[in-house]
This record gives structure tokens, C-alpha cells and sequence, in this order.
């Protein structure tokens, strides 16, 4: 199978695109594979890293606060859209994929002008502007949530799950002696992404005290960015301070708890891990996305809910104690993330787009 793949912005899309891919890999080793994302965003870094051939292109999104920036954007769409057409008809793909960000956008329309299939993917629960206005141009979309059906054509959208849940379950167990931690201890973990983390951060420092005498243990994963200030305060012996933890999932599965933001990745690992979450939305980002991906395991019974604007140290230490001091809660709502699995997201986003490619 020879792919085209393009997800870009934030890990949200990429860590999805990666994971399709390595399904692809795993059952068809010998498929070729070429990454478009954006020439100054993560996947710039990301992608070549992995051995992935990578090529970039200079895409913008829209800027609702300078409209003649928009001008910029519209040029380089046009530009970014004829360079698309030539990389497709240089690469010849049996299929183009788009798994969110921006920069899809020039690579599904320049692939639906060729007349080469085209899947593209969304992690979220409510569809982001860019798969929404390629959705006319793709012939299939998978989806992440079942919510967010309803914001595609009901004849090309399957519900699918996201693919980097299947990754998190094949991911090896963490040692808890790495991070100092006690093996007969419960673990809360704390992680923040990068939109609005020192923010967060702030808060979480002067919170921290208030878990001395505990009988958890806390780790705290503050992010490379705050890590140098943060760890010149002074934590109780209970409280692991960290700046930064390869591969997240592992250290999940020897978590009690997890304290986080609510993107679609972060989310698509606690339900495949079924791991009960406190969940703190990022209202940072388009259409408050993250507060209304996490309204689907709050609905359900499977998390709690905490807006970043109602944080306060003793309402966040209460909640935490209320869930981790209480093993029918904790084993309810493992069985409540349960009903949310999916875990072959990407066996099915791979079964499906073979399909899509056999369809004559």
C-alpha cells in the first residue's frame, strides 16, 4: 500500500497519524509512506525523527483577529494546494489520509481533484473546521466519538475510536522505582498539556503542600517549560516532581488516578487503559473542544469534571481523596470506561480504508 498521510498542529493529530501508520506496517510491511504537515509545527520535528519521509509545506490557518492576514493564508492555500497536486502525482498514493490540523486541507482537496480515495480522521468530539470543510471532499471519515456523527454526512462517517488507544494498551508497564515511587502506594498523576500549563502550573505549586500526610503518592509531570522554576519549591516526600515522562501510557498503568486536560489523545489512552481521570478542560483551544470531549466520560459516569476557572486547592485535594480513598468508585468507573472502548481503532481505520481503496 503506498500512503499519503498529513496531521499537523498539535500531538492530538499527529500521535493518531502515527498510529495509523503503524498499523499499516504491521500488516503490510512493505507500504511506502509520505508525511505532508506543516513546515514550523511539531510534525516538522516529529515525523522525520520516526524515519517517517517527511515533506513540508507553508500553510496558516485563519486568523479571526487580523483579517488581512487572511490574505497571506488564502495565497499560501492556493500555493500549498497546486504543490499538493504535484507531490501526489510524483508519489501516486492508493490513498490520501488527513488526520486533522490545517494543513489536511490542501492535501484531501488536491488528492479529491486527482481522483485518489481519501479517509480522513477526527478526535474529537465536536468536528474541528478543517475536517468539516474537507468533509465534501473525503469518501470516508472515521470519528472518535460517536457525537460527533451527527457533524458529517451521515453516508461516509463510520465510528471508528482513536487509534492511539490501541498504542497505549501495547505499551510495556513503568517501573514505579524509576520515578522513586512506593509499589504498595496508590499513584495520583498529574499532567497538563502545553496550552494554558503554567497557568495550571501555578496553581498546582501552591496545591501541592496540601497533599502532605496522604497515604497516595502524587507525580507530578510539570511540563520541560516550568520544570526549572517549579522544582526550586519545596514538596512533600509523597510528591514526585518531574519535567517530562517518555511514552505517558506506561506510567498510566500503574496509575490510580490521573488529574488532566481533556484532549481527544488523552482521553482515547484513559478509556483504553480504563483509568478513572479527574478531567480539567484547556479553555484555550477552537470551540471549547476539550470541555465537550470530556462531557463524554462525565455523562457516563466513567470521570469528574473540574472547569480550570472553578480550581481551588481544597475543592481539587477533596474531589482527589473522594475517588482515590474510595474503591467502589474507583472500580465503578473502570467498568463505566469500559462501555467507551474501542480497542482496535486502528485495525478498523485499516480495515476500512482497504476497502475504500479496493471499491472500484
Amino acid at each position: 500500500m503506498k500512503v499519503i498521510i498529513s496531521a499537523g498542529g498539535t500531538g492530538g493529530h499527529i500521535y493518531p497519524a502515527l498510529a495509523i501508520i503503524n498499523k499499516i506496517k504491521e500488516v503490510e510491511p512493505k507500504s511506502e509512506f509520505l508525511y505532508i504537515g506543516t513546515h514550523n509545527r511539531m510534525e516538522n520535528d516529529i515525523v522525520p525523527k520516526k524515519g517517517i519521509p517527511f515533506k513540508p509545506i507553508e500553510i496558516y490557518g485563519f486568523n479571526r483577529h487580523n483579517l488581512l492576514k487572511n490574505f497571506k493564508t488564502i495565497k499560501c492555500l492556493i500555493k500549498a494546494k497546486k504543490e499538493c497536486i504535484k507531490i501526489i502525482k510524483e508519489f501516486k498514493p492508493d490513498i490520501v489520509i488527513g488526520v486533522g490540523g490545517y494543513v489536511t486541507v490542501p492535501v484531501i482537496m488536491a488528492a479529491h481533484k486527482l481522483k485518489i480515495k481519501t479517509f480522513i480522521h477526527e478526535q474529537n468530539s465536536v468536528a474541528g473546521k478543517a475536517n468539516i470543510t474537507l468533509s465534501k471532499y473525503a469518501d470516508l471519515i472515521g470519528v472518535s466519538f460517536k457525537s460527533s456523527m451527527k457533524d458529517f454526512p451521515s453516508e461516509k462517517v463510520i465510528f471508528t475510536g482513536n487509534p492511539c488507544g490501541e498504542d497505549a494498551l501495547k505499551t510495556s508497564k513503568a517501573d514505579k522505582k524509576e520515578f522513586k515511587l512506593s509499589i504498595n502506594k496508590k499513584l495520583v498523576l498529574f499532567v497538563m498539556g502545553s496550552l494554558g500549563a503554567s497557568k495550571v502550573n501555578e496553581f498546582l505549586v501552591k496545591c501541592m503542600p496540601k497533599f502532605k500526610n496522604k497515604d497516595y503518592e502524587i507525580l507530578y509531570v510539570t511540563g520541560n517549560s516550568d520544570y526549572d522554576s517549579i522544582i526550586k519549591n519545596k514538596f512533600p516526600s509523597n510528591v514526585k516532581v518531574v519535567p517530562y515522562v517518555d511514552t505517558l501510557s506506561r506510567v498510566m498503568k500503574v496509575t490510580d488516578l490521573i488529574v488532566t486536560r481533556a484532549g481527544a489523545s488523552t482521553l482515547s489512552e484513559i478509556i483504553a487503559l480504563d483509568l478513572p481521570s479527574i478531567l480539567i478542560p484547556s479553555p484555550y483551544v477552537p470551540n471549547n473542544h476539550q470541555y465537550k470531549n470530556a462531557l463524554d466520560l462525565v455523562n457516563n459516569n466513567a470521570a469528574l469534571l473540574l472547569e480550570e476557572k472553578d480550581l481551588e486547592e481544597e475543592k481539587l485535594v477533596n474531589m482527589i481523596d473522594s475517588v482515590i480513598n474510595d474503591d467502589k468508585k474507583l472500580k465503578d468507573m473502570k467498568n463505566n470506561l469500559k462501555s467507551l472502548k474501542v480497542n482496535d481503532s486502528a485495525k478498523i481505520i485499516y480495515d476500512n480504508i482497504k476497502k475504500l481503496i479496493d471499491r472500484k
